[in-house]
């Protein structure tokens, strides 16, 4: 299955670019009964709107009915990646240093797979999380799964506005 997100991606991704966007994630879910295929795109910005998810799905589409890579019925759902984003990309790891995330890891560290934690440091390809107040070193490569956490933080950031109980400085003239 892994292989063949990868073939989707690398199919879809050119396309996706050429309409403005950046893709953040591509996932093939498969319950048995029905298969999903979730795109999640952003223009270079992190905006996307209703008319964005149209547009690209409409090209996607397209692009899948001619290429039939997709063995059997799918659905496809295009999305933003939202406030509480995944982590997938080293870049997304270097933007997001400072927030809280939630990682689940593929082998075991320091004997737990699921941590919660601020996304400390990264240097090479090993992240420092701050856990409790403690560092925990994971390789990049060991993480199955990342997330942010929604915090007043996160979305001042990503909102622009300030966080809650705190004022604009304003300089005065």
């Amino acid at each position: 299955m892994a292989e063949l997100v990868r073939q989707i991606e690398t199919l879809l991704t050119p396309s996706i670019q050429d309409l403005g966007f950046v893709v953040v994630q591509v996932k093939l879910m498969d319950s048995g009964k029905s298969k999903l295929l979730q795109i999640m795109a952003e223009r270079p910005d992190g905006t996307m709107n209703v008319d964005d998810c149209a547009e690209i799905s409409n090209q996607v589409s397209a692009i899948l009915d001619v290429e039939d890579i997709i063995p059997g019925n799918y659905r496809l759902e295009i999305s933003s990646p939202g406030i509480d984003r995944p982590l997938v990309k080293r870049a997304d790891y270097e933007a997001y240093l400072g927030h809280v995330a939630k990682l689940e890891l593929a082998l075991p560290v320091a004997g737990r797979k699921r941590y919660t934690g601020v996304l400390h440091t990264l240097e090479a390809d090993t992240l420092t999380l701050q856990v409790d107040g403690k560092p925990i070193a994971i390789a990049l490569a060991d993480i199955q799964a990342a997330k942010l956490v929604l915090t007043d933080a996160l979305i001042a950031q990503v909102t622009g506005q300030p966080m809650p109980g705190t004022k604009k400085k304003t300089k005065k003239g």
